[in-house]
Formats: structure tokens, sequence, C-alpha cells
């Protein structure tokens, strides 16, 4: 048997099981999107859905802070990943142990350190009673309001907690698989350190950590139990509007849950081949 038929047998049970369940699912979703919903009598097909959704006041709101908590957490979490990659490859005492540490995180499912973040952070959570018991605030409502907050910082916590070291490995990596010659060529050329860094290192880790960092950019916009556990109940962020709007129970609000989830995987879409050009084109300056 041909190499290429056989592999396509091969596949095609994993294939099938996609198709199914991802293809199936879009354009069922997709359909709805346009108003087609028998179990509500409409056989209809419009934008009615889409046009009452981006003309509702919480759109635009929710749609900027999910892009800005998005941007940030990424930033954030390879900025840290690279500073952290570039010093764990260094020899120091116990790095083993400051190694497992860092790559604990991986194993922890995004929902319970939500969770974690929630009982530890929040103004009734184990900071706030801790320094209100040391004296360092005389009310627990003093504490800095990290989480049901208007920036979202409790959602970013949980991300850059949760994917640097997701990028600072793959960071590692790189840098250990180079090893030392380009640094020790640019110093012998008169370079100093950020110059090293910044002519040497950071356009030879780039290649390596841009998908990583577009999958985090992609996931963090469309992630839905993190921004529904930490985040303010208005504006949401994109995926917990979906939400709400599916759980209604008012079946008319149904087309809408699917436009902005169809809308949401547009928008990933348009947003991450604009950052991977964005990227691309940082890159070819830094070269």
């Amino acid at each position: 048997m041909n190499t290429g038929l056989s592999l396509i047998f091969m596949l095609a049970p994993a294939l099938v099981v996609i198709l199914v369940l991802f293809a199936g699912g879009l354009a069922l979703g997709f359909s709805q999107s346009l108003g087609y919903m028998p179990i509500i009598g409409a056989y209809g097909f419009n934008l009615d859905a889409y046009l009452q959704l981006i003309k509702s006041p919480g759109f635009v709101p929710s749609l900027l802070l999910t892009i800005f908590i998005s941007v940030l957490a990424t930033l954030l979490a390879v900025v840290l990943a690279v500073a952290t990659a570039l010093t764990l490859r260094k020899r120091f005492v116990g790095k083993k142990i400051v190694s497992f540490l860092y790559q604990f995180p991986l194993t922890v499912p995004h929902l319970v350190v939500a969770v974690g973040v929630l009982l530890l952070v929040s103004q009734s959570g184990l900071m706030a009673r801790a320094a209100f018991q040391v004296g360092l605030i005389s009310d627990p409502a003093q504490f800095p309001i990290l989480v049901f907050d208007d920036l979202g910082i409790g959602v970013i916590l949980v991300y850059v907690w949760k994917e640097v070291p997701f990028i600072g490995l793959i960071a590692l990596a790189v840098l250990q698989s180079m090893g030392n010659d380009y640094e020790e060529q640019a110093r012998t050329l008169g370079a100093n350190s950020w110059q090293t860094f910044r002519h040497v290192l950071l356009p030879l880790i780039i290649p390596g950590i841009l998908p990583g960092s577009i999958i985090i950019f992609a996931y963090v916009f469309s992630s839905f139990e993190v921004p529904f556990l930490l985040g303010k109940s208005y504006p949401a962020m994109l995926s917990v509007l979906s939400y709400r709007l599916y759980t209604d129970v008012d079946l008319d609000a149904r087309p809408q849950a699917m436009a902005m989830s169809i809308l949401i995987a547009v928008f990933v879409l348009i947003l991450v081949l604009f950052y991977r050009r964005l990227s691309q084109r940082i890159l070819r300056r830094s070269g």
C-alpha cells in the first residue's frame, strides 16, 4: 500500500473525531449566530445577532478589557520568562530546587490557581488579614483591590504565574542549545552585557519564544474560568459575556452568544496575525 494512503488510514479516526467535534461544532455555532434555531422556530439566516451584539453598551468595554489583559499578560510573561531563563542557565547553589519550583506552575490547573489567588489576595483573603494583624492596615478593606478590579490585576497575575515557566523553558532550551560561543565572541569585540543581550541573545531567542507567546495570547483572549472567578462583573471579558448570553433563560439570546463566540475566534485570528507580523518586524530590526 502506498505510504501516503496508509498514513491517511492511520490518521482517519482522529481526523473524523476532530472534524465532527470541532468543525461540526463550529458550523452549528455559526449557523445559530445567523439566527438559524429550529428549536425556537427560527429558520432564516440574518446578521441581527451580530448587529445587536456590537450595538450593545457592554461590547466595546469588554473588547478593550479583553485586549488589554491579553496583551499585558503575554508581555509580562515573556519578559519575566526571558529574565528567569537567563538566570537559570547559570550555575548556582540550589539550582535544582529552584528549577523544580520554577516548573511547578505548569502542573497546576488555571482554575486552581484562580481560587488560590482569590483566597490569598482578595480584601478578605489571607494577605489582607495578615496585614491587618501586624498593623500595616487598620481594616482589611484598605488592602489593595487586586481581584474584581477594573484592570483585571488578579486575572493577569494568574496567567503570568502560569505562563512564565511555559515560555521560560523554551527560552532556556534555546540558550542552552547555543552555548556561550556567541556571547564570548561579542565580548571579544567589545560588547557589554546589554549589547550582548540586545544584539546577540535576543534575536536568537525570539524565534523560539514567538510561537509560545502567540499561544498564550490566544489562550488568554478566549479563556473563561479565570476572568469568570476573578474579573469584575462589568465590564467582563468577552468569554464571560458569551457565557452569560448562552446561559440566559431567554433562548432569543442564544444567537448573540454564538455570535460572540464566532467574533472571539475572528478577533483571535486577526490579533494573532497582527502580533506575529509585529514580532517578525521586531526580529528583522534586531537582526
